[in-house]
C-alpha cells in the first residue's frame, strides 16, 4: 500500500529521532493456563501438551504431580507450576524428611527436562484445609529446604495460593485487611518467606463471584474490563475501573498494613468467568466469559497488568481453566470455566499471545498481522473486540481513550502509526519535531497520539482503537510527558 505523504513524512521523523531517546517498554506478564483434570473425558496427556503449543501456551498450573502429564511437559519449554495438596500439607510440616522425599520423587526426578518453575504447597488452605492452617508455612520452609538441599531452590519457587475469602474486608480496596485469624499468625511470616526466599504471592480471584451476587450494584462492563464510568475509592483516592483491580487492590492494602513487602511480586494463580451456569448464577454466558478473558489477556501480554496502586507492577495470570470439568461438584458454573471442550475445540476466542488471533485481538492477516478493512481502517478480522458489541456501536459515553500496545513491536505500530497519521485523517500535526507532543519522542508515545486522536474522531466506536492488534482501550488518562491525550475532540 503506497503511503500518503504526510504518513511518510511522520515515519522518516521518527526513523530518524527513534534510535536517539527510545525507551524500552515496560516487561509484558505471561498468561498461563490451569489445567486441572476432575473429568472423565478429557484428552490424554500427549494430546493436551500438542493443544497447548498450538495456542502458544507456555505456562501451566497443575493440582497434582501425575507422572504421566509431568513426563508429557518434558521437553516442551512449557514452564509448570506443580502442587502438594492439602492432604499432605501437615505431613510435610511435621516432617523434614517427608518434604524431601517429596521433592525428590516429584520435582528433582522430572527437572529440568520438565521445566518446573513453581510448587504450590496446598491450595487456598484456609478456605478448604482450615486444620491445616498452622501448619502451612512450616510445610513452605520445609519444601524450600529439600529444593535447597538439591540444588533446585534458585530455579523452583514456593508458594501458596490464597482465596479472596483471606480477606476480612475488601470493599473498598483501600480497607483491604487479613482476617484476623490469620494476619499474624499465618499471613506475616508467609509474606516474610515470599521475601527471603524471591518468591511470590498467588492470589485466586474471581470476579465473577463479586457480580454475580451483586448483579444489582456492580456493573457488567467494570466486571468484564470494558469501558465505564469507574469507582472512587475515597480512602485511598483512587479511580476503579476493573473489578479485578480493586480486589487485587484490596490484597495489597491487606499486605501493607503487615509490612513493607513491595518487592513480593503477585501472581494471579486463579482467575476466570464461567460460560455456563445456573438461573442464579447471573452473568454466566460464553460471551461475557470471551470478554473477561480476551481483555485481561490483552491487557497482561500488553504489559498493562499494574493496579492503581502498584501501577508499575507486571503480571502473571493463570486463567481457570484449560478444559471444563464434568465431575466437579457444586453448581453448573463449577464444571464450564473451560476456554476448551473436552473434544480440544474452543468454547470461545482467547490469545495466550499477542497476535495470534482470537476474540482478545491482534489479525493474521499477512502484512505482520496488519489487516484493512475496506473503508480503509485497520482491521484484526474479528469485526468486534473481546466479546463487545459490533462496529458502529459507541464505546462509552465516559471518559476513553486509545493507545499503542507496545508488545506487537515498531514494524506494526509504524504502520498503523502511518495510516492514522495518512489515510486515517488522525491530526498528527503536535507530534511533529518542535510540536507539543513530540516528546517523549519514542514510537509508542507518538502511536498513542495518533490512535487516540482517530479513536476520537470516529466517535470511539468499536473497531475505531484496534488497529490488528496495535492499539486497545483504556479508561484512565495514559501519562506522555507533558502531553495530555484529549479523552474527545
Amino acid at each position: 500500500m503506497a503511503l500518503p505523504r504526510r504518513a511518510l513524512l511522520v515515519a522518516g521523523l521518527l526513523a530518524a529521532a527513534l534510535p536517539l531517546l527510545l525507551v524500552c517498554p515496560a516487561e509484558a506478564g505471561t498468561v498461563g493456563v490451569n489445567y486441572g483434570r476432575v473429568a472423565n473425558n478429557l484428552p490424554n496427556p500427549s494430546a493436551v501438551v500438542q493443544l497447548l503449543k498450538q495456542q502458544g501456551i507456555t505456562q501451566v498450573k497443575l493440582y497434582d504431580t501425575d507422572p504421566t502429564v509431568l513426563r508429557a511437559l518434558a521437553n516442551t519449554g512449557v514452564k509448570v507450576v506443580v502442587a502438594l495438596p492439602n492432604e499432605q500439607v501437615a505431613a510435610a510440616a511435621s516432617r523434614a524428611s517427608y518434604a524431601l522425599l517429596w521433592v525428590r520423587r516429584n520435582v528433582a526426578a522430572y527437572y529440568p527436562a520438565t521445566q518446573i518453575q513453581g510448587i504450590a504447597v496446598g491450595n487456598e488452605v484456609f478456605a478448604t484445609a482450615k486444620n491445616v492452617t498452622a501448619q502451612l508455612v512450616p510445610a513452605m520452609v520445609n519444601v524450600h529446604a529439600a529444593l535447597a538441599r538439591l540444588g533446585l531452590d534458585k530455579a523452583v519457587k514456593v508458594s501458596s495460593p490464597v482465596a479472596l475469602t483471606a480477606l476480612a474486608n475488601s470493599y473498598p480496596s483501600s480497607a483491604g485487611v487479613f482476617r484476623e485469624d490469620l494476619a499474624q499468625p499465618v499471613m506475616k511470616p508467609m509474606l516474610d518467606f515470599l521475601a527471603q526466599t524471591g518468591s511470590y504471592l498467588m492470589v485466586n480471584a474471581y470476579p465473577f463471584f463479586a457480580y454475580s451476587a451483586n448483579a444489582g450494584d456492580i456493573s457488567l462492563d467494570y466486571a468484564l474490563f470494558r469501558p465505564n464510568a469507574g469507582v472512587q475509592d475515597a480512602g485511598n483516592g483512587l479511580k476503579y475501573y476493573s473489578l479485578l483491580d480493586a480486589q487485587l487492590d484490596a490484597v495489597f492494602a491487606a499486605v501493607n498494613r503487615l509490612g513493607n513487602y513491595n518487592g513480593v511480586r503477585v501472581v494471579v494463580s486463579e482467575t476466570g468467568w464461567p460460560s455456563k451456569g445456573d438461573a442464579s448464577e447471573v452473568g454466566a454466558s460464553p460471551a461475557n466469559a470471551a470478554a473477561y478473558n480476551g481483555n485481561l489477556a490483552r491487557r497482561v501480554l500488553s504489559g498493562n497488568a499494574g493496579t492503581p496502586l502498584r501501577p508499575n507492577a507486571d503480571m502473571d495470570v493463570y486463567l481457570f481453566a484449560l478444559f471444563n470439568e464434568n465431575q466437579k461438584p457444586g453448581p453448573t458454573s463449577e464444571r464450564n470455566y473451560g476456554v476448551f471442550y473436552p473434544n480440544q475445540q474452543k468454547v470461545y476466542d482467547v490469545e495466550f499471545v499477542l497476535g495470534a488471533g482470537g476474540a482478545a485481538g491482534g489479525g493474521s492477516q499477512g502484512n505482520g498481522g496488519l489487516g484493512w478493512q475496506e473503508n480503509g481502517g485497520p482491521s484484526s478480522g474479528s469485526g468486534s473486540t473481546s466479546g463487545n458489541p459490533p462496529s458502529g456501536v459507541k464505546v462509552t459515553t465516559g471518559e476513553a481513550w486509545c493507545v499503542a500496545n507496545a508488545a506487537v513491536g515498531e514494524q506494526r505500530l509504524l504502520a498503523a502509526l502511518n495510516y492514522a497519521c495518512g489515510e486515517g485523517g488522525a491530526n498528527c500535526k503536535d507530534i511533529q519535531p518542535g510540536a507539543a507532543c513530540f516528546e517523549p519522542n519514542t514510537m509508542v508515545a507518538h502511536a498513542s497520539y495518533a490512535f487516540n486522536d482517530y479513536f476520537q474522531r470516529k466517535g470511539r466506536t468499536i473497531g475505531t482503537c484496534d488497529f490488528a492488534g496495535a492499539a486497545y482501550v483504556v479508561n484512565q488518562a495514559p501519562k506522555m510527558g507533558k502531553c495530555d491525550l484529549p479523552s474527545t475532540v
